[in-house]
């Protein structure tokens, strides 16, 4: 099939490889993007990509915790001077409230009520768009809960209290000090928005991308040319490594740099006076998988020249 130049771009961007192995991978995998990844792992020519797209959307990431409960939610917009916009503010501090009370369904969201409006969510969006004047778009919310516990808000570098880029959730059950909790429920949610887990634990680890990635190391080991014992200790030996990258529990705690995190919560249960279960957490990044529209600003100006 036809590699086309975009193509080749995207998996550059994912991979950090170059432009000819980039398309040589393509060639090989028929175009299949995740297929062409492992392709350049197995080569060397490329490190090991965590599926995030390009974070290149607008707009405002709310995270806020009530009690048990918290909530995420992302609305963007076309440009950041209306993420500064105080009325664009408010109205995403208070769908973000909404959605803890609906428990983050995004449909039941839309079609709640907003205060003091006699309208819905959905349309008082509408109506923001056109006092603002730019478009805007209600992308996506989760919810976390625990049944005893705090759940822990974060937001990297706010805007304004609850409002940014990066917003985490954790979620701790426990019957200990609460203040305990959410001082630990706010460290942990810190880390998460630095370190970017994918799974809570080792037994949340999808079968599908840890398979895919036995079969990546696999082939890496073989290349050494020692033998399948060896070969299958190292695996072994590099799929820890991949737990420690990937899994909240396994990570090293990135506050001190030396503390395995499920140790951290260990220890931290002496303060609070009664053992911590961490049950999960939600991480989201404003624009994350978005791909913006790259304007050309010389043909742009050439075209206008013409025209």
């Amino acid at each position: 099939m036809a590699i086309t130049a975009s193509a080749v771009k995207e998996l550059r961007e994912k991979t950090g490889a170059g432009m000819m192995d980039c398309k040589k991978a393509l060639n090989e995998t028929d175009g299949d993007m995740d297929a062409a990844v492992d392709w350049l792992r197995k080569k060397g020519l490329a490190a090991a990509a965590k599926k995030a797209g390009r974070v290149a959307a607008d707009g405002l990431v709310a995270a806020v915790a009530d009690g048990t409960k918290g909530a995420l939610v992302e609305i963007n917009a076309e440009t950041d001077f209306v993420a500064r916009n105080d009325q664009f503010q408010g109205f995403v501090s208070e769908v973000a409230k909404i959605a803890i009370s609906v428990d983050g369904d995004d449909a039941a969201i839309l079609a709640a009520d907003y205060p003091e409006t006699g309208r819905n969510v959905a349309d008082e969006l509408t109506n923001k768009i056109a006092t603002i004047g730019e478009n805007m778009s209600f992308r996506r919310a989760e919810a976390l809960s625990v049944s005893e516990g705090v759940v822990a808000a974060y937001v990297h570098s706010a805007v304004v209290p609850g409002l940014g880029k990066i917003g985490v959730l954790v979620g701790l059950e426990s019957t200990g000090d609460a203040a305990a909790l959410q001082a630990l429920g706010k460290q942990l949610a810190m880390h998460v928005a630095a370190a970017q887990p994918l799974f809570t634990t080792k037994d949340d680890v999808d079968q599908t991308a840890l398979d895919r990635e036995r079969d990546v190391l696999s082939e890496q080991a073989r290349a050494s040319g020692k033998p399948e014992e060896i070969i299958a200790k190292m695996v072994e030996g590099r799929l820890r490594k991949y737990y420690e990258e990937v899994v909240l529990n396994e990570q090293i705690f990135v506050i001190d740099g030396e503390t395995k995190i499920s140790k951290v919560i260990e220890n931290a249960a002496k303060d609070a006076g009664a053992p911590i279960k961490l049950t999960g957490f939600a991480r989201y990044v404003l624009g994350e998988g978005i791909e913006k529209k790259e304007d050309d600003f010389a043909a742009e100006v050439a075209a206008a020249v013409q025209g």
